[in-house]
């Protein structure tokens, strides 16, 4: 008894120690909301790649998906962020691994393609096989991303689709800022 009543009165003064420090009442846990600036810049992950990857890959993406989310809700200038073609195993894994995604805000996810979502004279497509060299964002513009892992088993796949929609398509200026050894693909969340 006295060790629970020694307990509680210790418990009792950090409450009382962390008011007086912040004076505003507030838990010393949460953290204070920042000012956002929301960006008009849109980013389109294409979830379409589904069959194309083994349930293993398929969590990494879900995983990636998970960071880019959360990166993009810590932002100061958060982006437009959709989820799109979003269906069979990687919604699965959502549903078995990540039941909260369905309260996820500041999102817009979908089942339909992002063609359908948005204009395709608005889509450019970020891809490692196109000869265009991205030489600074476009605000008008909405950037598309492959959701797919597949470890290089599937080059150019992503160009590929780009040019049987008829949309732009643009590859980032990796080689000027970074030197790398391999291919210039980079996962979902990077």
């Amino acid at each position: 008894q006295r060790r629970k009543e020694r307990k509680q009165h210790r418990k009792q003064q950090r409450q009382n120690s962390q008011q007086e420090s912040r004076g505003d009442g507030q838990s010393a846990r949460k953290r204070p909301r920042r000012e956002l600036t929301p960006s008009s810049l849109r980013l389109v992950v294409d979830c379409s790649f589904d069959n194309l990857m083994l349930i293993k890959d398929v969590r990494k993406l879900h995983k990636q998906i998970q960071r880019c989310y959360a990166e993009n809700r810590r932002a100061s200038h958060p982006v437009q962020f959709y989820l799109t073609s979003l269906g069979g195993q990687l919604k699965q894994s959502m549903d078995e691994k990540d039941k909260g995604w369905v309260n996820w805000k500041d999102i817009t996810i979908t089942e339909e393609h992002y063609s359908k979502v948005v204009a395709k004279d608005e889509l450019v497509y970020l891809t490692s096989d196109s000869p265009n060299v991205l030489e600074e964002l476009d605000q008008k513009k909405a950037y598309v991303i492959g959701g797919l892992v597949d470890h290089n088993h599937h080059k150019g796949i992503t160009y590929e689709r780009a040019k049987e929609l008829g949309i732009g398509h643009a590859q980032l200026p990796l080689s000027s800022f970074v030197k790398m050894n391999s291919r210039k693909v980079l996962a979902v969340n990077h």
